[in-house]
């Protein structure tokens, strides 16, 4: 047998996560329609939902103000996201009883490779059935898994019998296309909005379409690269391996205002929030960041964002919001702003030994460091809103030695 057909790869998506999660701590809220995000008087979206929401077409990223039209008695709360950040720790521990190859795609889905895990654990079906059940009793919230022999039929598949289901993915090459051709084109990985509708204006609309169309053709349609990217997987070939040391790209936060602000002190105010939720997330991740980022978007929704790198790697909130806001001070000039973002990226496990020109920042950015895990601490104890750190005091300008 073909050694990449040999291969068994789970794709686990949670139902809902953070709608569960809700609806877990709050058993009263169970079977009602519950919205994660602002409420339908402010201005902001949906982050997710329950099922029972979904019946009134509610969905991530509409606005909160269309959900509320749409579901007038919809619940709506903003959410605990150190509480789904500590249950997705859980499930991730869960995953890791199977197999130590899991890719985790975001906080609450993750691929498995379970190659080696069939003689501990019983088949790939078992193994998915078991995971289930494991979340179910442990956590009290559910997942679906697709099962296949490749990561992208396995996630293909974990979407269609939610929630709380699996699908399993023939293993046969002709059966593949077979479970493939009735889809639409957009379930193929890289096919977009403006890609379907080049497509579509081609009479392409079903994955069979894509498999019965000259490779020259749909070259012409969408370029060379992109035509090969799909007509691979319209007969179901990802030759991608689990990856388990794939990590996040960058870490960010957002909020949009109710009402376009240009209230310095309530901007920076927000901005300094963000900053720490960032850097807990950071820290959190064990690795220190290189470079920093600025996002602002106008009254008008023009957008622009601003970077800056580190002197040296950061995973303090002190070292964040001082360059937070000299990012800020530079960038904002007494016009509305709609929404505001902090991100940090360039992730690093250590920090450059190099030589500084400058005076040595090491004790104070020890002590930092301290206070900000301590702080951690305490509020993972005691609420994430008990304990806040102060203001930044301004930089101290840095001196070069003579």
């Amino acid at each position: 047998m073909d050694k990449k057909l040999e291969r068994h790869i789970l794709h686990v998506d949670m139902d809902a996560f953070y709608a569960s999660i809700e609806q877990r701590e709050h058993p009263e809220w169970r079977g009602k329609p519950l919205v994660v995000g602002s409420s339908p008087n402010e201005r902001g979206v949906v982050a997710t939902c329950s099922y029972e929401a979904r019946q009134f077409g509610i969905r991530s990223a509409m606005s909160s103000r269309e959900a509320g039209r749409r579901c007038p008695h919809a619940i709506f709360t903003p959410g605990n996201y150190a509480l789904y950040e500590e249950v997705s720790r859980q499930v991730f521990e869960i995953f890791e009883r199977y197999t130590p190859l899991v890719e985790p795609l975001s906080i609450d889905e993750a691929f498995l490779d379970i190659s080696g895990a069939l003689r501990l654990f019983g088949s790939p079906a078992e193994i998915a059935s078991s995971i289930r059940s494991d979340l179910r009793r442990s956590l009290q919230i559910t997942g679906s898994v697709g099962i296949a022999h490749n990561m992208f039929l396995a996630k293909l598949a974990s979407d269609m019998q939610k929630p709380d289901g699996q699908t399993e993915v023939p293993r046969d090459p002709e059966a593949v296309r077979e479970f493939l051709a009735p889809l639409p084109v957009r379930r193929l990985w890289g096919v977009g909005p403006v890609t379907a509708a080049t497509l579509h204006r081609a009479n392409l609309h079903t994955v069979r379409d894509i498999q019965q169309c000259p490779l020259p053709r749909l070259c012409r349609l969408i370029g060379d690269s992109l035509a090969n990217h799909i007509s691979r997987l319209a007969v179901g070939e990802d030759f991608r391996e689990v990856d388990p040391t794939s990590v996040e790209k960058s870490i960010s936060r957002e909020h949009t205002f109710d009402n376009d602000t240009a209230d310095r002190a309530l901007l920076e105010t927000t901005l300094r929030e963000l900053v720490d939720d960032v850097g807990r997330q950071v820290r959190q991740s064990g690795r220190f960041a290189t470079v920093a980022r600025l996002k602002l978007r106008w009254s008008d929704f023009t957008t622009i964002t601003r970077q800056r790198p580190f002197d040296t790697p950061a995973i303090d909130d002190f070292t964040l919001r001082e360059a937070a806001l000299q990012l800020f001070g530079e960038a904002y000039h007494n016009r509305k702003v709609r929404l505001i973002g902090f991100g940090v990226s360039g992730f690093t496990g250590s920090r450059s030994n190099q030589m500084l020109l400058f005076d040595d920042p090491a004790p104070l950015r020890d002590k930092r460091e301290k206070i900000c895990a301590t702080v951690d601490a305490l509020r993972a104890s005691l609420g994430s809103s008990v304990l806040t750190i102060g203001p930044t005091p301004p930089p101290r300008r840095k001196r070069i030695r003579d």
